[in-house]
């Protein structure tokens, strides 16, 4: 008889670098209906050389990647011991992790996440799944978002589901199919122009607020070319590399007036997303605590902004690549093609069992 009851951590790390996200929480399913429980959570922060490495590792060769590959897969190994101890955690099902993303580039059918090597289960002897995105590639997709599954089964009260992480990325239901893209790269781009500021991020978007708004950048950041793309599509550092940073660098503009024209582009483009009014839109990642960000997205739209406890902003794609892995154990789908592209509804991810 299939299993009702989970009990599951999940890792997740995202472009910005914000640190390890690490959560301990129980799914339960009953009446057809999905509910979860969260025990324990917090952000580990990178250890700086490893920041430093995973930050400039988009510009390595195969051969160093693999190198930080072992690296990082040992690292992520001893934190979730240290986190088990600490916590005193007693019963796992598996861990779920989403890796660190070095390369995205779909349409070359090529994706590269670090951290999923085999020696995670070898060293913590627990079952891992991992690797979620590569078999989407495989049939044909983005193999990006995966998160709206999660959107759709946990969080399926909201009209649309808004994440502001190191990209935007939104999902919502049309028509029976749950459809969900990028938008356009966030804090990826806000906290790399803060550190020319000597800050780590523009806390509450501060500087941002303090700035002017460049109607002539502005204008170039909107007509760039994959705003007019059709969905599914997504992003990775090799988009923002090539197309948004050398517009900033071209620019004149103070850093702290790029802030704010580049919170004003952000929100232009999440306005155009949201294709319905009077909607109720879940916030989360870290953006939803930039209250400049926000303010300026709802300037940009009609519907209610939802923004809901720190645990859900902070942690809300790492309980989903939990989730993730829950029906990934259950032979469930867990990745859809009217999301990704793909050929077919699938479920993806790598097990490797304990020892």
């Amino acid at each position: 008889m299939i299993k009702t009851s989970y009990h599951m951590i999940g890792l997740m790390s995202g472009t910005s670098l914000d640190g390890l996200d690490i959560c301990n929480l129980s799914f339960e399913w009953h009446n057809g209906n999905w509910s979860l429980d969260i025990h324990h959570a917090e952000t580990i922060a990178y250890p700086k050389e490893l920041e430093v490495q995973l930050r400039e590792a988009f510009h390595w060769s195969n051969e160093k990647v693999h190198q930080l590959d072992l690296l990082y897969s040992s690292y992520l190994s001893d934190q979730v011991l240290s986190f088990i101890e600490k916590h005193q955690i007693t019963r796992l099902d598996a861990v779920s992790s989403h890796g660190h993303t070095i390369w995205h580039e779909p349409q070359r059918q090529f994706t590269k996440q670090i951290g999923n090597l085999s020696l995670v289960a070898a060293k913590t002897n627990l079952n891992w799944i991992v690797d979620f995105r590569v078999a989407d590639i495989a049939l044909g997709g983005q193999g990006a978002p995966l998160v709206p599954i999660g959107d759709e089964l946990l969080f399926g009260d909201f009209d649309y589901c808004l994440n502001l992480g190191g990209f935007a990325n939104i999902s919502f239901s049309d028509l029976g199919s749950r459809l969900a893209y990028d938008i356009c790269a966030v804090n990826v781009v806000l906290n790399r122009l803060a550190q020319t500021l000597n800050l780590n991020f523009d806390l509450d978007g501060l500087k941002a607020r303090s700035g002017r708004c460049d109607s002539e950048l502005l204008l170039r950041l909107n007509q760039l070319d994959f705003y007019n793309q059709n969905y599914p599509k997504s992003l990775g550092m090799e988009w923002v590399e090539a197309s948004v940073w050398p517009l900033l660098k071209s620019s004149s503009l103070s850093s702290v007036d790029k802030l704010a024209t580049y919170i004003n582009h952000i929100a232009y483009q999440i306005g155009n997303a949201f294709g319905k009014k009077n909607k109720k839109i879940l916030v989360s990642g870290g953006g939803a605590k930039n209250t400049f960000l926000v303010e300026s997205i709802s300037k940009f739209t009609d519907n209610e902004l939802f923004i809901p406890d720190l645990q859900i902003i902070d942690f809300k794609e790492a309980i989903v690549f939990a989730f993730l892995g829950v029906l990934r154990l259950r032979n469930e789908v867990n990745c859809l093609k009217s999301v990704t592209g793909a050929s077919e509804n699938h479920c993806s991810g790598n097990i490797f069992f304990k020892p």
